[in-house]
């Protein structure tokens, strides 16, 4: 694994720029999208697994667990899992080969980081994950080391999504996989309309009651929102480098997940 430039070094680096980037609905220098996004979710961090179980009724649970049989992680593999917060991803991942791979977990926020370590501690899982603080624009891994890449509902968050998947392909071995679970378009038109009103209403005051944290939910909303829908993005997983690229709906597209390989 190598050093790369820190998260603060690059938002230094692009203060002065002009470039602007989503936050939200919000535009904001493209510097300043990396540290709000950080704090959003340190402040949250403490009831962030609740209040997935609470704004999706658990089946977030099912959506990853998909994802998980996807990968087939396999013994001696190395795995990486980005925006992998608290956990989720890379405990499945170690438990699908009996602790024989090994996974870094990578995430921007090092509360988050420390609510997954000691998470893994509480269920005895001491080795097989490595966690890392570093953004997924620059990530502190070695080119050519990582057998599978992971992400679930990080890439909206990242400042600017195509260098994300540029670093996607860069830390890839040839023949590597990844895979990208993120909330997405809704393709059942009945629905779309019943998850607008349930998203917007519903889950900042959720988010008021359950973290004390109105505002960090009502960004989620609008981020989702600002995700390009499943097309574009396959579109942009391959202008990026990567091949055989495909993505499957979940739950009438409110979820999606993208494949592809490193070829």
């Amino acid at each position: 694994m190598v050093r790369c430039m820190s998260q603060e070094g690059r938002e230094n680096e692009r203060e002065d720029g002009a470039e602007e980037a989503d936050f939200g609905f919000r535009r904001v220098p493209h510097g300043v999208k990396g540290r709000l996004v950080r704090e959003v979710f340190d402040r949250v961090a403490l009831r962030y697994d609740l209040m997935n179980d609470l704004m999706s009724g658990g089946i977030h649970r099912l959506w990853k667990d998909a994802m998980v049989e996807l990968v087939a992680p396999r013994a001696g593999e190395l795995l990486l899992d980005v925006a992998g917060g608290t956990g989720d991803i890379a405990l499945r991942l170690v438990e699908g080969t009996r602790g024989e791979a090994r996974v870094a977990v990578c995430d921007v926020s090092e509360t988050m980081v420390r609510r997954g370590r000691d998470r893994a501690l509480d269920r005895g899982k001491l080795g097989g994950i490595d966690w890392l603080v570093g953004d997924a624009e620059a990530l502190p891994i070695a080119d050519r080391s990582i057998d599978a890449y992971t992400i679930a509902f990080g890439l909206r968050n990242v400042t600017d999504i195509d260098a994300a998947l540029k670093e996607v392909r860069r830390v890839l071995k040839p023949g590597g996989r990844f895979f990208c679970l993120e909330f997405s378009r809704v393709t059942v038109p009945l629905l779309a309309g019943l998850y607008e009103r349930y998203s917007f209403a519903l889950v900042p005051w959720l988010g008021e009651r359950v973290t004390g944290n109105r505002e960090a939910y009502q960004y989620l909303v609008e981020s989702i929102r600002r995700f390009p829908p499943q097309k574009e993005l396959a579109k942009r997983i391959a202008s990026a480098g990567l091949g055989l690229v495909r993505f499957r709906n979940f739950s009438g597209g409110i979820a999606a997940l993208h494949s592809a390989w490193r070829l």
